[in-house]
């Protein structure tokens, strides 16, 4: 078997996160990478708590937006939720929590940072989270999880995504369909065009965006289904 790694001990971690553990085998478990087993099992890695707590993750998460923001529906809901619990913003919580220094390994995984490896920096967060609900119980994970992603949980209400990003996964908990873009119409000279941009969603009525190219064209059609279809409010 493969040397255990870790750069530094549950006793760190446990001063970092402001949490006591009282089941340590289970934490080095939810720290324990696959590569640590030439086989590649995961009876001793983090795998199987990484599928709990994306789902308490999920849980804590939804329940919050619930109560943020009473007006909103569920495909609005649906899209903040998304944003949330993905995979990007589990690896930012993980970088900073620093969990990379603490990652079991049998392999060459010294430096968990970079888009490669974002998705074992997730797993780790929420394997991490799956350990603090089964051995601290839910009131301590979600202390955690609220803890952690304040901030975030806040610019969810204060900012908007990309129109075009949010169409499309809005468009996604309808249907497998992506939406569609296409020019309808270019107008003015050359040096100052202005372009007009249909998009089109299975089952709803298309709608058009203008603007002085393409792309803020695709966004202002993108921006008048979601304000149309009440998956944003129209804050003019």
């Amino acid at each position: 078997m493969a040397k255990l790694k870790a750069d530094k001990s549950l006793d760190e971690l446990e001063r970092r996160l402001g949490i006591r553990f009282r089941e340590r085998a289970r934490f080095e478990r939810a720290l324990t990478h696959s590569s640590l087993r030439p086989s590649g099992g995961n009876d001793r890695s983090y795998e199987r708590l990484e599928f709990l707590g994306d789902r308490v993750l999920g849980l804590v998460i939804a329940e919050k937006l619930f109560e943020m923001f009473p007006s909103a529906d569920e495909g609005e809901l649906s899209l903040r939720l998304n944003s949330l619990v993905s995979a990007e913003t589990c690896a930012e919580i993980a970088d900073e929590l620093g969990l990379y220094e603490f990652v079991r390994h049998g392999g060459d995984l010294k430096k968990l940072k970079g888009e490669r490896t974002r998705s074992i920096r997730a797993d780790l967060v929420e394997s991490l989270i799956a350990a603090i609900y089964l051995g601290e119980g839910l009131e301590t994970a979600r202390g955690f999880i609220i803890a952690h992603w304040a901030g975030r949980l806040e610019d969810a209400g204060s900012a908007r995504r990309d129109p075009k990003t949010a169409l499309q996964e809005w468009a996604h908990t309808r249907g497998p369909e992506t939406p569609h873009y296409a020019i309808v119409d270019r107008s003015g000279p050359d040096h100052d065009p202005v372009f007009t941009v249909r998009v089109t969603v299975p089952g709803i009525e298309p709608a058009d965006g203008q603007g002085r190219s393409k792309r803020i064209a695709e966004q202002e059609a993108a921006t008048a289904v979601l304000i149309r279809e009440s998956v944003w409010k129209d804050d003019n």
